[in-house]
């Protein structure tokens, strides 16, 4: 047999054993959400409506009628206007694309699985999501691979967004100062990145990156829920006091895997933070995105209560096989592709 160069990048970077176990991985989860009474859906790759949100930047596509279409960053639009329309508890295993996010746990296309389920909250999917990883684990560990896997823990910790910054960078996100947030992630993390000292959404997200996610490896597993209201996105803002955001993230051995809301039911509180996420995106240079949307319609006719999860099914077969990036589990990266 001729020997293969190194350089003939046409070769998935995943071994075919990878990708056959990835496979399976993704066959169980779908069985996992079967016998939990969701239906699978199929919603629109590419469509007009497109999440806004100041950190994610979709692919913008050029329709033939002279509108703009993006490839989709989630199928969350979709999947909620099925809700709208009566749908109870729906999943979709979606291909999606995000511009400039390559990496080890990245690549600008990805699978997601995401899900939605009426009349319930953000508490009620972090129980469902651990009884899926450990579901997800147990049918790994019936495959005899002969490699090892990962330990499951025994508990999946649970911390405010106000306890871990208490417990592992020393401070309240809440009630600290800017200069103080400034203060200990220089300390903590050895120096500021240039022009962060006064950005205080930036100082959090540096020190939930360098401080507190490192921690949660230690931990295992790990729900950090209860995000300032500043970080709501597209959840729910409990009044509190102080008011929270009723979102959710889980960390399976300080590597972020899913994201959870209570989701926002109010068309025109929606409106409202697509508008100022579009103030932030100019501010940074980037292109606006339209903030009208078929979703806001569906909302405006009823949204019932309901709560919703984006879970990154590379970053679970990363963990569930034991390797260490995303280019073990994909056939062909975007470098490849």
């Amino acid at each position: 047999m001729a020997m293969i160069s190194p350089s003939d990048d046409f070769l998935p970077t995943a071994t075919l054993t990878a990708l056959q176990r990835r496979a399976g991985l993704l066959q169980a989860a779908r069985d996992f959400f079967n016998q939990q009474g969701y239906w699978e859906a199929q919603t629109p790759i590419l469509s007009r409506d497109c999440c806004v949100d100041v950190w994610l930047d979709p692919f913008a596509v050029p329709l033939a009628n002279g509108e703009q279409g993006y490839l989709q960053t989630s199928p969350e639009f979709a999947l909620k206007r099925l809700i709208c329309s009566g749908a109870d508890c729906v999943f979709e295993v979606a291909r999606v694309f995000r511009q400039d996010e390559v990496g080890v746990r990245h690549n600008p296309e990805f699978t997601m699985i995401e899900w939605y389920r009426r009349d319930s909250d953000h508490f009620l999917q972090m129980d469902f999501v651990e009884l899926l990883i450990r579901t997800l684990h147990a049918w790994c560990e019936t495959q005899n691979w002969n490699t090892p896997l990962p330990m499951i823990p025994g508990e999946f910790v649970r911390f405010t967004y106000e306890q871990a910054f208490l417990e592992f960078a020393g401070l309240s996100p809440r009630t600290a100062s800017t200069c103080d947030l400034a203060r200990a992630a220089a300390r903590l993390t050895g120096g500021l990145p240039p022009g962060i000292e006064e950005d205080r959404e930036g100082l959090l997200n540096l020190l939930l990156a360098d401080v507190i996610e490192p921690a949660f490896h230690r931990l295992g597993a790990v729900f950090l829920y209860h995000f300032l209201p500043s970080q709501a996105a597209l959840a729910r803002i409990h009044p509190g006091p102080p008011p929270v955001a009723e979102r959710f993230e889980l960390y399976l051995n300080g590597m972020e895997l899913c994201n959870g809301y209570h989701e926002l039911t109010d068309a025109v509180e929606l409106t409202r933070r697509m508008h100022a996420q579009n103030e932030q995106r100019l501010r940074l240079g980037k292109p606006a995105i339209r903030p009208d949307s078929r979703l806001l319609q569906a909302m405006s006719a009823g949204m019932p209560p309901c709560s919703g999860v984006a879970l990154g099914f590379d970053r679970l077969a990363v963990w569930c096989l034991g390797v260490t990036s995303i280019r073990d589990v994909l056939s062909f990266p975007f470098d490849r592709a």
